[in-house]
C-alpha cells in the first residue's frame, strides 16, 4: 500500500476516534469562548478561592498595575474577611466597544456572615487573538466603589447579653460591676520579680502569665495592664494587693451573679467559647470574644440571652475616612428574660440548708409558678466567669457533697411522703376505700408465704388501722397491704397516668420518675414496698410538686412553669389524675398530720394557718451489717385563702443523725 495512502488513514482514524471521544480542540480554544462565559468562570474561581487563576484572566496591562502576590492578598483579605459565599451575577448587557473591548453590565449577589450583598456594576474584557478574552482588572470589580488604594473594614458592635430577672424584677444573671486588678510597669518596686511572683498567688495564677500580659506589644511603660478581675466585695484580698508597688484597681463590667451561691444550679453560669464550641457553632454569631451559656438556665436560654452582633462592611480611603457603606446588620441585645423564682425565699431556703446535701422545692400550688429551686451545697457562678484557679476548680469537681449536683433534677426514694399517692390511687380506682380497715398487731407484719422478708412501721397507734389514721401516723404496714389490695394493673395505670416513667415538659431537663427498674412490678414483695414509697420507686421532686398539687386543685396536677408571665392562665400537667373526691379526702387526712396532736408533723403547725403535709423518711441500701443511709423528706402546702400561698417538697441527705424530717420542718416554718 502506498505509503501516503497509510498515513492517510491513519489521519482519518485519530479524527474519527476524537470526535467519538466528544474531544474538538478548537472548540476549547479560549479564543473562541465568550466574554460573559469568560467572566462567568472568574466569577466561579471566587467561589473557589482560587486566586491564581483568576490572576491568569487578566489582561497584561491590568498586570502591571498589581503584581500576583498583592493581587491574591486582596482579594482573599476581603473575601474571606466577610466570609463570603455564593456570589452570583447576571449579566444585563453586552455591548461591543471599540479596541476589540466588549463592557458588560451585570447584577452581582453574595452572601455574607452579616447578610446577603447586591450591587450592579460594570467590568470590560480585552479581546486578545491567542488568549482570547481577558479581564481589565481594578478593585473596583470587589465592590464598585472601592479603589485600588481603598481599604474594606468590619467593625462588629458587640450584643449585649440579656439579664435574668426574678418576679420582682431582681436582678439574677446580668450586666455589673467587678474590680479589674492590673499593673502599671513603671511604678513596679525595685524587686520586680518578688512582687509579680506575690501578685500571681494572690491572683491564683503564675508569674509567666503575668510577664507575658506585660510584654505584650501594645503596652508602654504606663499602660494599666489588666490580669484578672476579681468580685467588688474582696476587700481583704485588694487591699494586700494594692500593698504591692505597681498595682493598680479599676472598675470594669462583667456578667453577675447577686445571689451567688443562692442560685448557682438554677441561673447557671457563662464562660468564654472553646476552639471546638466555636467550629461546632460556625455560622451562628459567635466569635473568639463570646461567651456561652455552661449550666442551668444560661445553658438552657442561650439562644435568647446571647443576642445578635451588629455588623458594618464599609469602604475607607486611603485618609482612614469612611467611604462607603456596603453592608449593615444592626446590633440586637439578647432577650431580657423574667423568672417566676422570689428571690428572698431562694436565698432564705439557701442559707437554711447550705451546710447540707438536699433542696427544696417550692412552688404556688394553685397556679405551678416555681417560686424556689435550691439544692445544697453549692458554688459561686462568679467565680467561673472571672477565673478559678485549679485548686479552687478541684476543690468544687472533687468535693464529696457534689455542689455541682443540682439535686432537685435527679429522682430520689420518696419514702413515706408517697403514701398519699397509693392512697390517691386506691381511692380514685374504687380498689380503696375510707371505710377499709386491716388488721395487724405491733409494729412488725409479713404476709404467709413470704419467709423472713417483714414490713415494719415506727410506731403503733389506737385506732382503727384505716387511711386517715394510716396517714397521720405514717403506718408503712397499712400500705403495704393497702397495695396488695389495690392490686398491680392499678397500681401501675395510676402511676402511668400521672406520669411516671414520662418525661414531663419543663424548662429545665428533669429525670423522669420510676416505679420500677424495668417496667414492671415482679412479685408481690415489690408491689407492698412501693405502697409506702420503697421498693424501687424513684420520684423527681418537681414532678412531685406537681402530683402533690393534685391535692390542692380537686385531682388535677398543675403544670410547673418557671418563665414570669402576666396573667398567665393555669394550665395543667394532668387534668383528672385522681377524682375530685379521692384529692379531697387526701388533702383533709394530711392536714391532720399537722393538726392532730399524734401526727407525724404536728410541729409544723402554724397559728393562723392551715397546712396539709407529709413527712418520710426513705431507707436506702447499705452495705451488710451497717446502718442504712435514710433520706430525710417533708412535703407540704397551704390550703387556707391567704396571699401566701406556698408548695414544698424537701429532702435532706444522711437524715437519720439530723432528725430527718422534723430538721426540715424547722427550716420550713420561717417562711410562715
Amino acid at each position: 500500500m502506498n505509503k501516503k495512502v497509510v498515513i492517510g488513514i491513519v489521519i482519518s482514524i485519530i479524527v474519527v476516534v476524537l470526535i467519538a471521544g466528544g474531544i474538538i480542540i478548537f472548540v476549547t480554544n479560549g479564543s473562541k469562548a465568550k466574554p460573559e462565559d469568560i467572566w462567568q468562570k472568574y466569577i466561579s474561581c471566587i467561589n473557589e478561592r482560587n486566586y491564581e487563576e483568576m490572576y491568569e484572566m487578566l489582561t497584561e496591562e491590568s498586570k502591571t498595575q498589581i503584581s500576583q502576590e498583592n493581587f491574591i492578598s486582596r482579594n482573599k483579605n476581603i473575601y474571606e474577611g466577610i466570609d463570603m459565599t455564593n456570589m452570583q451575577v447576571e449579566i444585563t448587557n453586552i455591548e461591543e466597544e471599540k479596541n476589540n473591548i466588549s463592557k458588560l453590565s451585570y447584577k452581582s449577589t453574595m452572601n455574607t456572615e452579616e447578610g446577603e450583598v447586591d450591587f450592579t456594576n460594570v467590568v470590560r474584557l480585552t479581546k486578545d487573538k491567542e488568549k482570547g478574552y481577558l479581564i481589565n482588572w481594578s478593585s473596583s470589580l470587589i465592590f464598585p466603589q472601592l479603589n485600588n488604594e481603598d481599604k474594606v473594614r468590619i467593625k462588629t458592635i458587640t450584643a449585649e447579653r440579656g439579664e435574668i430577672l426574678d418576679r420582682n424584677g431582681n436582678l439574677l444573671a446580668g450586666k455589673g460591676t467587678v474590680s479589674s486588678v492590673g499593673i502599671v510597669p513603671n511604678k513596679l518596686g525595685e524587686n520586680k520579680t518578688t512582687d509579680i511572683e506575690r501578685i500571681a498567688q494572690l491572683l491564683g495564677t503564675t508569674s509567666e502569665a503575668i510577664n507575658k500580659s506585660l510584654s505584650a506589644s501594645w503596652v508602654k511603660e504606663d499602660t494599666f495592664v489588666p490580669i484578672k478581675k476579681i468580685s467588688t466585695n474582696e476587700n481583704e484580698l485588694k487591699q494586700q494587693l494594692l500593698q504591692i508597688s505597681g498595682v493598680k484597681i479599676t472598675s470594669a463590667s462583667s456578667r453577675v451573679y447577686p445571689l451567688g451561691e443562692s442560685a448557682a444550679q438554677l441561673i447557671g453560669y457563662v464562660q468564654n467559647k472553646s476552639l471546638e464550641e466555636l467550629e461546632e457553632n460556625r455560622g451562628k454569631g459567635y466569635n473568639s470574644n463570646s461567651v456561652i451559656g455552661k449550666a442551668g438556665l444560661e445553658k438552657v436560654y442561650e439562644e435568647r440571652l446571647k443576642g445578635k452582633d451588629g455588623v458594618e462592611i464599609y469602604i475607607e480611603d486611603s485618609e482612614g475616612n469612611r467611604k462607603a457603606e456596603i453592608a449593615k446588620i444592626d446590633v440586637q441585645n439578647g432577650e431580657k428574660i423574667k423568672l417566676t423564682i422570689d428571690s428572698t425565699i431562694q436565698t432564705k431556703l439557701y442559707n437554711e440548708l447550705k451546710e447540707n446535701e438536699g433542696f427544696f422545692v417550692v412552688m404556688h400550688p394553685k397556679t405551678g409558678a416555681m417560686l424556689a429551686l435550691v439544692s445544697t451545697p453549692s458554688y459561686d457562678p462568679n467565680d467561673f466567669v472571672l477565673g478559678m484557679t485549679t485548686e479552687k476548680w478541684n476543690s468544687i469537681k472533687d468535693n464529696e457533697s457534689k455542689p455541682m449536683l443540682v439535686r432537685y433534677l435527679q429522682t430520689w426514694c420518696p419514702g413515706s411522703t408517697f403514701k398519699p399517692i397509693t392512697g390517691a390511687i386506691g381511692l380514685t380506682t374504687g380498689s380503696l376505700s375510707t371505710d377499709d380497715t386491716f388488721s395487724y398487731n405491733g409494729t412488725s407484719w409479713k404476709k404467709d408465704g413470704w419467709g423472713e422478708y417483714d414490713i415494719t412501721t415506727l410506731t403503733e397507734y389506737s385506732g382503727p388501722k384505716n387511711l386517715k389514721n394510716a396517714i397521720i401516723h405514717s403506718d408503712n404496714i397499712y400500705f403495704a397491704q393497702a397495695a396488695i389490695q389495690i392490686g398491680k394493673n392499678n397500681f401501675i395505670n395510676g402511676l402511668k397516668k400521672i406520669k411516671f416513667n414520662e418525661n414531663i415538659e419543663f424548662d429545665l431537663s428533669a429525670s423522669k420518675s420510676q416505679y420500677s427498674n424495668n417496667g414492671d412490678i415482679g412479685n408481690e414483695k415489690l408491689l407492698a414496698d412501693s405502697g409506702y414509697g420503697q421498693g424501687e420507686i424513684l420520684v423527681n421532686p418537681i414532678h412531685m410538686a406537681s402530683i402533690y398539687s393534685a391535692f390542692a386543685n380537686d385531682g388535677n396536677m398543675v403544670k410547673p412553669y418557671l418563665e414570669y408571665y402576666e396573667n398567665k392562665k393555669v394550665e395543667y400537667l394532668v387534668e383528672g389524675a385522681f377524682s375530685k373526691e379521692a384529692a379531697n379526702i387526701i388533702k383533709e387526712d394530711l392536714i391532720q398530720v399537722i393538726e392532730d396532736p399524734e401526727g407525724t408533723a404536728n410541729d409544723m403547725k402554724v397559728s393562723g394557718r392551715t397546712i396539709a403535709g407529709k413527712t418520710g423518711t426513705a431507707e436506702l441500701k447499705g452495705t451488710k451489717g451497717a446502718e442504712a443511709e435514710t433520706l430525710g423528706w417533708f412535703d407540704c402546702f397551704t390550703t387556707d385563702s391567704n396571699n401566701n400561698q406556698l408548695l414544698i417538697i424537701s429532702m435532706v441527705e444522711n437524715g437519720r443523725p439530723l432528725g430527718g424530717s422534723h430538721y426540715l420542718i424547722k427550716k420550713i416554718k420561717t417562711l410562715f
